[in-house]
């Protein structure tokens, strides 16, 4: 049993990873791509507030910050009120300065498939069979009130016969009525049951409440990394679809702010490694998205100020530039106050 000495001390030290680990990540998306392009990057660092450690190689100066929650490069040029060259960010063309803003997203998309290789490859993947045999069952849904149990091989639904899962799931949501005729094997003797399915409006169909077999396996190397690079797509779209539904009203928005995501952290760094880099892979996309955002002061505000420049001919004015970056950080420091004020709420912290 942990006590709670150490599991502060595990929430502070796999916070420090976590947080540390995605905005290096991050910020040397800008880094590598402000290089590559020919800006001048002056500092790179992690973390904020007063200085703990630092270098200088090269024209770079390498640091960490007290404050182990963020991150920045300072690339020579940014502000448009600074002494520029050819070598400054805003001297470059407009698809160069695009390309180094997006990058730090790009590059919290591309972490989370290494980390889910580096999980699949440890521990494996969990994956539906395709065989028509039933796995985990729904409590009080249709299939369990019409008898049918885990291990059932389905033969015949409504006198189609089936081959495979996706054979079983694609005769019951094409069911014209409720009551479906299911044919089965249990323990080799061929039986059948009269199952009335539920119908589901938001989907149309009619459901029964049965789920396949899940199987554990270990993938090759190419394998992992396909799966890996499917996981991550899936959980992009997902978290966009969900953004939207929360914007749009569909569902209520839940906001986490540092504190909830710090004792997040902790309490899945306590079940292990393996949760711990899912979930900052979770956390990577999630800020990804996020920074992509067109809000001033995020990494889409930056991008919605360059395609405002392209379609104009020109940038916005300092004064103009200075307004807007203030509107967007009073919102992002409004939400992270709710955030916290919610975070404090949902775990009685007082």
């Amino acid at each position: 049993m942990l006590t709670t000495a150490s599991s502060m001390l595990i929430m502070v030290l796999a916070s420090i990873f976590v947080f540390g680990l995605l905005v290096f990540v991050h910020e040397l998306g800008h880094f590598l791509t402000a290089k590559s392009v020919g800006m001048r990057v002056e500092e790179f660092a992690l973390g904020f507030g007063k200085k703990v450690v630092g270098f200088q190689k090269g024209e770079t100066f390498y640091s960490l910050r007290a404050i182990p929650l963020g991150g920045f490069n300072r690339i020579s040029g940014m502000d448009p009120e600074e002494e520029l060259d050819e070598r400054s960010y805003s001297s470059k063309p407009l698809w160069a300065r695009m390309f180094v803003i997006v990058a730090g997203s790009v590059m919290n998309f591309i972490l989370p498939v290494l980390l889910f290789f580096i999980v699949i490859m440890s521990s494996g993947i969990s994956l539906p069979s395709n065989e028509p045999v039933l796995g985990e069952m729904i409590d009080n849904k249709p299939a369990v009130m019409a008898g049918l149990e885990a291990g059932d091989r389905i033969v015949e639904v409504d006198g189609k016969f089936v081959h495979d899962w996706q054979g079983v799931v694609d005769a019951v949501r094409e069911a014209k009525q409720a009551e479906i005729e299911i044919a089965f094997t249990r323990d080799g003797v061929l039986d059948a049951t009269m199952v009335t399915a539920e119908w589901e409006p938001n989907t149309k169909r009619y459901f029964i409440g049965v789920q396949p077999v899940i199987e554990h396996q270990y993938l090759e190397t190419d394998e992992a990394f396909i799966a890996a690079a499917k996981k991550t797509g899936m959980i992009i779209e997902r978290m966009i679809t969900g953004l939207k539904q929360m914007i749009t009203g569909e569902v209520k928005a839940e906001l986490a702010g540092p504190i909830g995501v710090i004792q997040m952290t902790g309490e899945v760094a306590s079940l292990g490694m393996m949760p711990l880099l899912n979930f900052a892979a979770l956390l990577s996309i999630n800020l990804g998205i996020i920074n992509l955002l067109p809000i001033p002061g995020l990494d889409g505000g930056h991008v919605v100020m360059l395609l405002v420049e392209g379609i104009r001919g020109r940038a916005l004015g300092a004064k103009a530039l200075r307004v807007i970056q203030f509107i967007g950080i009073a919102l992002i420091l409004s939400l992270m106050v709710y955030a916290t004020i919610s975070d404090v709420a949902r775990f009685n912290f007082f």
